[in-house]
């Protein structure tokens, strides 16, 4: 059973840096893409980036010069190293990893909090 399981997000200040990583078991290939993607409470789940396997990248606009998203293919494993962090950057980010359409796999998700 494919698993995916989120760690490194945290309170930080505003203008901090955290890290959050991505590691994924339970399967014997490599993903199509995976991504990032956050909530906040009454608004819908929206992309922050993604990755493909040759590490094609995109980003949502209002993170773009300031998240960086990386993958280790090998492991299945994608990074989101997030600088210069806003307020308005705070929500749950999950995990996303694309195999063959249509099955996507999810993360728990994981709190970040940007205090100003």
């Amino acid at each position: 059973q494919v698993r995916l399981v989120e760690s490194g997000g945290g309170s930080v200040q505003a203008g901090g840096s955290l890290r959050l990583s991505c590691v994924a078991s339970g399967m014997f290939f490599i993903f199509n893409a995976m991504g990032w993607y956050r909530q906040v409470p009454g608004k819908q789940r929206e992309l922050v980036a993604r990755i493909t396997s040759d590490q094609s990248t995109n980003y949502s606009p209002s993170v773009l010069g300031r998240f960086t998203i990386s993958r280790v293919n090998a492991g299945n494993t994608v990074y989101l190293q997030m600088n210069s962090l806003k307020p308005e950057n705070t929500a749950v980010y999950s995990c996303n990893a694309e195999a063959r359409p249509p099955l996507r796999y999810w993360g728990q998700g994981i709190q970040v909090t940007v205090s100003s």
